[in-house]
C-alpha cells in the first residue's frame, strides 16, 4: 500500500513574489460551521478554463481477499493546516501530504481492514485535529474505535487510551458487535473534547440493535465524558412517549452518520440522525420515534440536549437527515440572525434560530395519506413542511412525470408507473410497491450545502429520481424475531418486513433498465436565498450517465446536454465568485456563483467522489482539490493555475 506521486506543475511563488498568506481549509466543511467557503480567489470565472491538474496521489489500497476486506469509494475530503494536508483514505488509514507538491510525508494505518465484516463497505470522509501547545493530535474515528496521531510524526499517542485508541462501542445501552458499527464521518473537537457519532449499517435491522449515539472523548487521555442517546433509554427519558408500547427497548438505529456541526463560540453541537430501524416498516416501533430524523441541538460540554425539531415522524421512507448542517447569519426583514439550515432528502431547507431552535419562516404540520396495506404499521397522520425556502428537489410522483424522451419510451414508462402506487411526498410504502420522491439518494445528500457569507446564498445538489419503495414479508419469518434491510422484494426494492430467508425473488428488473422512469433532468445545483427565503436560480447538472445516454432505447435520439449527473457529493464556494461540485462523473466542474452558468469543467481520472476543498498554499498559489474513484482505482487530485 505504497503511493505514486504525479507532479504536473512546479509550486514556485507566483511572479516571484514574496510568500503570501496561507489561507487554510482546517475542517472538513471548511469551518465547523460548515459553510464550506473559502476566501481564497486567486481562481476567477476570468481564469478558470486555465486550471490544470498539478499533482495528484494514489491511495493504492488493493482488495485483500484473505480478510474479507475491499476499499469501497475514496470520499474523504482533505483538511489543510501550515501547508499540509491531512485526509483518511478507504482503509480507514491517515495520509499527510505536502499541500505544494502532494509529496506523502506519512501514513498512519490503524488496520482497519483487519476487522472486516461484509456488512461494511470501507470509505471515510474525513479527519480532526486538536492542537494545545505543542500538542498537535489528528483524530480518526475508525470503525469501532477511535485513533489519536501525532500530527507531526503520524506515530500513534500511546498515552491515549489503550496504547493509543478507545473504543466506541463499549457502554452504549445494549451489546454490540463490532461487526455491527462503523464510522464514516469525522469527529468534532471542542475545546479539549473530541465527539463522535454512531453508524449501524442499514444492512443490519433487528430487533434489539444498538441506538444512534453522539459520544465525547478527554482529547488527551481518551477518558470517555458524556453520550446522548438518539433513543430514550427509559421511560423517563425525554421523548420516550413517542414509543408507543415501549418500542424503544427493541429498536437500533437512528444513527448519526452524517457529519455534526459546531458554533464554537456558543458550544451549541447540531446533530442530525437517521431513520430507526427498519428503515421502511415501522410496525414494531409505533408513534413518531424521537429523536429519529430530527436536528438535535447539544450543549457540546455536557451533551445536554438544548432543543430538537423533528422532520420526518415515524419514517418509514429513509429520510435519514445526513447532511451537515450550515451555521449561517442572514438578516430576514431586516433582523440579523444567527441561523442553522438544514437541507434534506426530502427536498426541504429547514431554517431555525441556532440558539433557540424557533423556526425563521412558519413550519405547518399538515395531513398525510396514512392509508396503507401493510400488516401492522401505522403511520402518523401529519408531517412538518417549511412554508419556505420552497422544496428544492422534485417531490411525489404522478403519471405526468413518466420519461417522454421518445414515444417508446414514454409508453413503457407509464405501462411500468401503473403497476406501482402513486402519490404526493410521504406517500407510505406498500405491498404493491409505492414510488418514491425523491429517492433514498435525495434530494440532497451527505454531501450536503455550501453557503456563501457573501450574497446569503445557499448552494446545494440535488437527485431527481424515484425509489421503490415495497414491503414484502418473507413465507416462514418469525415476526417476534427479526426485522432485516434486503433488496429481494420482487421489485427491488430496498425494504422488507422481516428478516431475509433462503430461496427469496430476485429483483425484478425495470424495463427501461438505466433509463430513469421520469423525465430528465435528474440532477440540479441550486441556490437559495436564505435572507428571502426563496430560490434564486436553479440549473441542470451534468450531462448524464453515459450508460444511459448509450441504451439501445437512445440510439440516434438527440438528447438534451444537461441530463443531469446524480450523486451524493456537495459544493464548494469561494471569493473567486466560484461554485466547484463533483460526483458521478470524471469531471469537476465551476459555475458563476451569481447565475450558476457552467464555466468550467476538467477531466479527473476518475468519477469524482467526494466534496472539494480549496486553499491558498505558502507559495501562494491555490489548490483545488478532490478526491476521486473507489478501491484500486482511486487518486486524490489537485487543481491549479500554471505555475509562472
Amino acid at each position: 500500500m505504497g503511493s505514486v506521486v504525479l507532479i504536473f506543475a512546479c509550486a514556485a511563488p507566483l511572479g516571484g513574489q514574496q510568500p503570501a498568506e496561507q489561507i487554510e481549509w482546517r475542517y472538513v466543511g471548511a469551518d465547523q460551521a460548515h459553510t464550506k467557503y473559502s476566501r481564497a480567489d486567486q481562481v476567477t470565472a476570468a481564469n478558470v478554463d486555465r486550471l490544470e491538474i498539478a499533482w495528484q496521489w494514489d491511495p493504492n489500497e488493493m482488495p485483500l481477499p484473505e480478510l474479507g476486506a475491499r476499499p469501497g469509494p475514496f470520499q474523504a475530503t482533505p483538511v489543510m493546516i501550515d501547508n499540509v494536508l491531512y485526509l483518511p483514505t478507504m482503509y480507514n488509514r491517515v495520509a499527510a501530504l505536502d499541500a505544494e507538491t502532494g509529496e506523502e510525508l506519512w501514513i498512519f494505518d490503524p488496520k482497519a481492514y483487519e476487522r472486516a465484516d461484509p456488512n461494511h463497505g470501507f470509505k471515510h470522509r474525513g479527519i480532526a485535529v486538536w492542537r494545545a501547545g505543542g500538542d498537535f493530535r489528528v483524530f480518526i474515528n475508525s470503525r469501532d474505535r477511535l485513533y489519536a496521531v501525532d500530527g507531526t510524526t503520524g506515530r500513534g499517542i500511546e498515552s491515549f487510551g489503550d496504547a493509543g485508541s478507545v473504543s466506541l462501542i463499549e457502554n452504549l445501552g445494549r451489546p454490540v458487535s463490532p461487526s455491527e458499527f462503523d464510522q464514516t464521518s469525522p469527529p468534532v473537537v471542542f475545546e479539549d473534547l473530541v465527539i463522535v457519532g454512531s453508524r449501524t449499517p442499514d444492512q443490519v435491522q433487528r430487533r434489539f440493535d444498538p441506538p444512534g449515539a453522539v459520544q465525547a472523548f478527554d482529547a488527551r487521555t481518551g477518558e470517555r465524558r458524556w453520550v446522548f442517546f438518539t433513543i430514550p433509554q427509559s421511560n423517563d427519558d425525554f421523548g420516550a412517549d413517542t414509543w408507543e408500547n415501549e418500542s424503544w427497548r427493541h429498536t437500533g438505529h437512528a444513527n448519526v452518520w452524517g457529519l455534526m456541526s459546531l458554533d464554537d463560540e456558543r458550544g451549541l453541537l447540531y446533530v442530525p440522525t437517521s431513520t430507526p430501524s427498519g428503515d421502511y416498516w415501522g410496525g414494531h416501533r409505533p408513534g413518531a420515534n424521537l429523536f429519529a430524523e430530527s436536528l438535535v441541538c447539544l450543549d457540546a460540554r455536557t451533551g445536554e440536549r438544548q432543543w430538537h425539531f423533528q422532520a420526518v415522524h415515524h419514517g418509514v421512507w429513509d429520510y435519514d437527515f445526513n447532511s451537515a448542517p450550515n451555521l449561517v447569519t442572514i438578516t430576514v426583514d431586516g433582523r440579523e440572525i444567527d441561523a442553522v439550515a438544514e437541507v434534506t432528502k426530502q427536498g426541504f431547507t429547514y431554517v431555525f434560530d441556532r440558539v433557540t431552535g424557533e423556526p425563521v419562516w412558519p413550519i405547518e404540520e399538515r395531513p398525510v395519506d396514512t392509508e396503507t396495506d401493510v400488516p401492522g404499521e401505522v403511520l402518523y397522520p401529519t408531517q412538518p413542511f417549511p412554508t419556505k425556502p420552497p422544496p428544492f428537489s422534485g417531490q411525489g410522483v404522478s403519471l405526468d412525470d413518466a420519461n417522454d424522451l421518445t414515444p417508446e419510451i414514454h409508453a413503457l414508462a407509464l405501462e411500468e408507473m401503473k403497476e406501482f402506487r402513486l402519490g404526493p411526498l410521504f406517500t407510505p410504502p406498500s405491498l404493491q410497491g409505492t414510488l418514491m420522491r425523491p429517492g433514498a439518494q435525495g434530494g440532497a445528500d451527505w454531501g450536503g450545502a455550501a453557503f456563501d457569507p457573501q450574497t446569503g446564498l445557499l448552494y446545494v445538489r440535488t437527485n431527481e429520481d424515484t425509489t421503490p419503495n415495497q414491503v414484502c414479508r418473507n413465507a416462514g419469518a418469525d415476526p417476534n424475531v427479526d426485522v432485516e434491510y434486503s433488496n429481494n422484494c420482487p421489485r427491488g426494492s430496498y425494504a422488507i418486513m422481516f428478516r431475509n430467508r433462503p430461496g427469496a425473488a430476485e429483483p425484478a428488473r425495470s424495463r427501461l433498465g438505466p433509463i430513469p422512469l421520469i423525465k430528465p433532468p435528474y440532477a440540479y445545483l441550486v441556490a437559495i436565498d436564505l435572507n428571502a427565503g426563496e430560490i434564486a436560480w436553479k440549473v441542470p447538472f451534468g450531462e448524464g450517465s453515459r450508460i444511459m445516454r448509450n441504451h439501445p432505447l437512445l440510439r440516434g435520439v438527440e438528447l438534451p446536454e444537461r441530463l443531469g449527473t446524480r450523486g451524493n457529493p456537495g459544493p464548494l464556494v469561494t471569493g473567486g465568485g466560484l461554485v466547484f461540485l463533483g460526483g458521478g462523473a470524471p469531471y469537476l466542474y465551476a459555475f458563476d456563483k451569481a447565475t450558476g452558468e457552467e464555466i468550467w469543467r476538467g477531466a479527473t481520472p476518475h468519477r469524482t467522489s467526494a466534496n472539494p476543498m480549496t486553499y491558498r498554499a505558502r507559495s501562494g498559489r491555490q489548490f483545488v482539490v478532490i478526491a476521486t474513484g473507489a478501491g484500486p482505482d482511486a487518486a486524490l487530485v489537485a487543481f491549479a493555475l500554471p505555475a509562472a
